[in-house]
Parts: structure tokens; sequence; C-alpha cells
């Protein structure tokens, strides 16, 4: 009887316009059938560092958050800031 592992990115999503929502699914087998799966997820913003993302996770962030979107990432920070009395 041999279980493998196999952790694999499955999806990754851009939601709210600046917001990446990265799933990585690990999938239990044995001897080649599928036993389980779970999920590990973490959310990403235009100020997150990505150095350590999976080149996929990489390439969506750089394509999604155009300058356009910083700036409006920026300007919403800075108005949550403003509500929550911080300068």
């Amino acid at each position: 009887m041999a279980l493998t592992e196999k952790i694999e990115i499955d999806r990754i999503e851009v939601v709210g316009g600046w917001t990446i929502q990265v799933r990585q699914a690990t999938i239990i087998e044995r001897d080649g059938e599928f036993v389980s799966r779970t999920f590990h997820r973490w959310v990403l913003t235009p100020d997150s560092d990505i150095s350590d993302q999976e080149q996929k996770v990489q390439d969506i962030c750089n394509a999604a958050w155009t300058k356009d979107v910083i700036d409006a990432y920026e300007k919403f920070k800075a108005e949550q800031a403003n509500k929550l009395g911080a300068k």
C-alpha cells in the first residue's frame, strides 16, 4: 500500500477588482486511487510581496494589477484609513 501526496494550486481568482484569491489543494492517493483532498487558501493584494508565489500566481497578479488597479487600491486604503481616523 503506497500513499502519495500531491500539492497543486488549483484555483486563482481575481475578486473585487484587486484581490487575488489562491487555493492550494493537497491530494492524497492510495495505490493511485483518490483518498482525500484538502484545501488551503490565501489572499493577495497589490501591496503583497509575491516573490515567493508560484510563477502562475505571479503572472496573474502582474496581469491583474495594472497601474489603474493599484491606484484604485491605494485610494481605497487611504479612504479606509481616514474613516478610522488614521493619518
